[in-house]
């Protein structure tokens, strides 16, 4: 309901009290209570108040209360509802307050009451007194103040899944030199443990990575040249096979080291750094066994077996497809230990050099495991 009290009108009536009917009998005197209905009249024009029927007996009364209604800056609050009880709970009446932030009570029993103040937004007020008879009560002024807004937010705690997903995604990032890709570093050293689907992934995207590829390319290209394996043969299907061979060495290598055989044994397949902190003689020691041993997806270190085994089952798969001539048995042992040695001092470079030269590492700080 809109608010439309006459201030102006009411003003008037409060401070020219039971004069006016007297000092203008011909102005009717307003009908304040309607014993048969629950409407009261505060504005002869506009402005509107229900009330309770009161007991039998209740006779019309001359006494009024008023006040106004603001926010804690001062300004008047337009549509307050004001809710006015009398203390034995026989007389409600509402009101609600005009532009100017103002309401009133005309013909309100005498005695004590109570009023409930409230507006969209603002915190409930209350305000208690008591009016005698013929008196026009005006209240202090009365000011809300601003509700508390509860937002509740609901933090829904990662999953190791997740938290593992958001790891390799950031290792995804790094490269040395910015292109060449050095995604089996971490730089995290509580990381999460991957998962099978996640191993795979990695190895997955280690694999068919461009640089990956571009390195069997030219791999290829220098076998065909100095052909080895002869019975390859030479021109474009000794090529394909020579690339054939090297590729499948090397996805063959990567999902058996660092895919299968860490999920068969749940070990890690990834370097973790160590970092500044410690001697160098320390953090050297530290890279070349990282070759034979490994952080278990329980987080203690142990025998690496994944690699071991790894490159061991990758050179015996890589061995079936040579020409016959070039098997041999011997070789295969002896790839797969020139692979643990390469893999050392690979971690040596990881560990002093490469990451300096990789644009995009975790920001999170290194400590010492």
């Amino acid at each position: 309901m809109r608010c439309q009290v006459r201030w102006l009108f009411l003003s008037g009536l409060l401070l020219a009290g039971p004069a006016v009917a007297a000092q203008e009998p011909q102005i009717a005197p307003l009908p304040l209570w309607n014993q048969n209905a629950s409407l009261f009249m505060m504005d002869p024009l506009k402005a509107e108040a229900t009330v309770n029927t009161p007991h039998e007996g209740h006779q019309p009364s001359s006494s009024s209360i008023a006040g106004t209604v603001t926010d804690q800056s001062g300004a008047p609050i337009l549509c307050a509802v004001i809710n006015l009880t009398s203390s034995d709970q026989t007389w409600v009446a509402q009101a609600e307050s005009d532009e100017d932030g103002r309401f009133v009570f005309p013909s309100v029993p005498s005695g004590e009451f109570h009023l409930t103040i409230s507006a969209r937004g603002f915190r409930t007020q209350e305000f208690a007194g008591t009016v005698h008879p013929d008196e026009h009560y005006l209240t202090p002024q009365i000011t809300l103040s601003l509700a508390v807004q509860i937002t509740q937010i609901t933090v829904t705690p990662q999953t190791q899944n997740e938290i593992a997903e958001q790891q390799i995604k950031a290792q995804e990032k790094q490269r040395v030199f910015g292109f060449l890709p050095n995604f089996y570093v971490s730089y995290v050293p509580d990381a999460v443990p991957l998962t099978f689907k996640q191993k795979m992934k990695l190895a997955w995207k280690t694999s068919e990575d461009p640089i990956t590829i571009g390195s069997v390319v030219a791999g290829a290209e220098i076998e065909q040249q100095r052909n080895w394996y002869r019975a390859y043969g030479q021109g474009a299907q000794g090529y394909a096979r020579r690339f054939g061979v090297t590729y499948g060495n090397v996805a063959i290598g990567t999902f058996l080291g660092s895919a299968v055989m860490p999920t068969v044994f749940k070990q890690d397949p990834r370097y973790f750094y160590k970092g500044p902190g410690s001697s160098w003689h320390s953090r050297l020691w530290y890279a070349l066994s990282r070759s034979v041993v490994a952080k278990g997806d329980n987080g203690k270190w142990q025998p690496n077996y994944s690699n071991a085994f790894g490159n061991l089952a990758a050179a015996g798969i890589a061995d079936t497809y040579l020409p016959a001539k070039n098997r041999n048995v011997g070789f295969v042992f002896q790839s797969a230990g020139i692979r643990v040695l390469e893999t050392a001092f690979a971690d040596v470079f990881q560990e002093f050099i490469s990451k300096k030269l990789t644009p995009r590492v975790s920001n999170r700080a290194t400590t010492e495991p």
